[in-house]
């Protein structure tokens, strides 16, 4: 008879599973309220071309813009500018800044919130086994004579469950969200490095440029060093005055000094370089190598592409995505929660008979709760969520605008910068002559020995804007890689799917 009890029990509770899960699997396949998300329509874009990278082109001289038809860039974009040392302290970059780590253990932490979100969908299981013992009053005039006075002992293993059903998509909306959320955190990501890694180029080039300065300055103070010493030999030889070595030897201070100063901006971007490795300032060293650079032409795409290859618009998009989610939690507000509860365990007087079949205890049964009167604060939390839906569509279009802007400027940048180069090449030429012409009528006595510094401060002026164009045309070439994306488009910004996948640990590497 015991083993009959027993089949009956089995038979029992496979027929209740299964109406739990026919139950569970309707509830997920049931109704979504709230609106369906439409991805906004990117910018009708009418040019083939970006309109600083087609302006006279063919009659400027200088930096040329790649063709459409090379492609855009993909991966390490830095090696574009072909500088092994460059492309080194990249590598070193993606692994250690600490930036980057902290915007990655954000997106993970923005994928676990996706975990959280999920185990809505399932049951809450309780277990609270308890003992207790206790002792009635004998004073007790109006109690059984029976339990008056009497100690008793109350062994229990209860079993709680209790499930929320996500019959209008209350749930499915706060999973969506998170998801939503997950992917913004991943397209931050991205933008992040691209900043970051801008950030190591541009600080690069400074410093080439910087070291060039040095050089120009060294022969400056060189050169005024050799004038200094001839105006002395001539003044201690009774040919000359004495208000050429005076002017001379201000000349060579000033060179002196300029000279000097330049340590202080190379060693700020050497310090700054270091912090983007994630090293200690002090241990950290970049090798003098004076260098003039030209940039490459940097394949731009077509303006249509843009949209795409900007993570900071990907994330401006997802967020939007995400606000629409929250609309539709908002909805879900306004319909009735229900729960079903059900618990059941074993309760006796002593340990030994508590799981005896006649000590269990179970009960059963749904609840349903509805708001009936809040003062207007779910329609006025769902005014709340379509406005911040509506300013993050402006934000969407405000961003894209502002691409499309940085990349237009950077283009316009790079492209005069180059043609400022040429023309300063020849400023410094000219200048030169004039500086030779001058020193001939001054040994000819011609010409005072402040001709002759005006020639000197002319030539160092020029050398001084020529080089001062060139590090820009390179910043100018580095914040147009940054404005079109770097090697980044928008197939590698991972799916709803992909972010809600199980991450196996903790330690989970940034590459991936």
């Amino acid at each position: 008879m015991k083993c009959v009890n027993n089949t009956s029990i089995i038979r029992r509770n496979r027929i209740f599973f299964a109406i739990a899960s026919g139950v569970l699997l309707a509830t997920l396949a049931g109704c979504t309220v709230g609106p369906k998300y439409h991805a906004p329509a990117p910018p009708q874009i009418a040019a083939q071309n970006y309109k600083e990278s087609t302006v006279n082109f063919q009659d400027q001289p200088g930096w040329k813009v790649a063709s459409p038809s090379d492609g855009m860039l993909r991966g390490n974009w830095w090696e574009v500018f072909h500088e092994p040392e460059l492309n080194a302290l990249e590598d070193q970059l993606n692994i250690n800044n600490e930036t980057i780590k902290q915007y990655f253990q954000q997106y993970m932490e923005a994928r676990a919130v996706i975990a959280e979100a999920r185990s809505q969908y399932w049951p809450t299981i309780t277990a609270n086994p308890s003992w207790s013992r206790s002792r009635s009053s004998s004073n007790l005039t109006n109690s059984s004579q029976a339990n008056v006075g009497r100690t008793s002992t109350l062994w229990a293993a209860p079993l709680d469950v209790s499930w929320a059903p996500d019959f209008w998509g209350k749930i499915r909306n706060e999973v969506r969200e998170a998801q939503y959320a997950a992917q913004v955190s991943a397209a931050d990501l991205q933008l992040e490095k691209l900043t970051e890694q801008a950030s190591l180029a541009e600080y690069y080039f400074e410093i080439r440029g910087q070291d060039m300065l040095q050089q120009i300055l060294d022969q400056t103070v060189a050169a005024d060093q050799k004038a200094l010493d001839a105006n002395q030999g001539a003044y201690d030889a009774g040919t000359g005055d004495y208000i050429s070595v005076v002017e001379s030897r201000a000349t060579l201070q000033g060179a002196q000094a300029a000279a000097t100063n330049v340590g202080l901006a190379r060693a700020q971007y050497q310090h700054a370089i270091a912090v983007l490795l994630g090293k200690v300032a002090s241990d950290f060293s970049i090798p003098v190598k004076p260098m003039i650079y030209t940039p490459p032409p940097i394949p731009t795409g077509v303006p249509s592409q843009l949209v795409e290859r900007r993570p900071d618009i990907a994330a401006a998009e997802r967020t939007l995505a995400e606000a629409n989610a929250t609309i539709g939690i908002g909805y879900g507000a306004f319909f009735p929660q229900v729960t079903i509860s059900a618990s059941g365990g074993f309760e006796a007087s002593t340990l030994k008979h508590l799981f005896n079949w006649a000590s269990r205890t179970w009960s059963i049964g749904p609840s349903a709760s509805q708001v009936i009167f809040d003062g207007g604060l779910y329609r006025a939390e769902l005014h709340q969520y379509e406005a911040t839906y509506n300013a993050d569509l402006a934000s969407y279009r405000q961003t894209t605008l502002t691409a499309f802007q940085q990349v237009e400027d950077a283009l316009a940048g790079t492209r005069i910068y180059s043609q400022q180069i040429l023309q300063q090449q020849d400023a410094v030429k000219s200048s030169q002559q004039y500086l030779q012409m001058e020193m001939q009528r001054y040994n000819t006595g011609v010409d005072p020995y402040i001709d002759v510094v005006t020639a000197q401060t002319t030539v160092l002026g020029n050398q001084e804007t020529l080089n001062a164009a060139q590090v820009d045309e390179m910043l100018s070439a580095v914040e147009l890689v940054q404005a079109l994306g770097g090697g980044w488009d928008v197939s590698q910004l991972p799916s709803p799917s992909q972010v809600a996948a199980k991450v196996a640990n903790a330690n989970y590497q940034m590459q991936h």
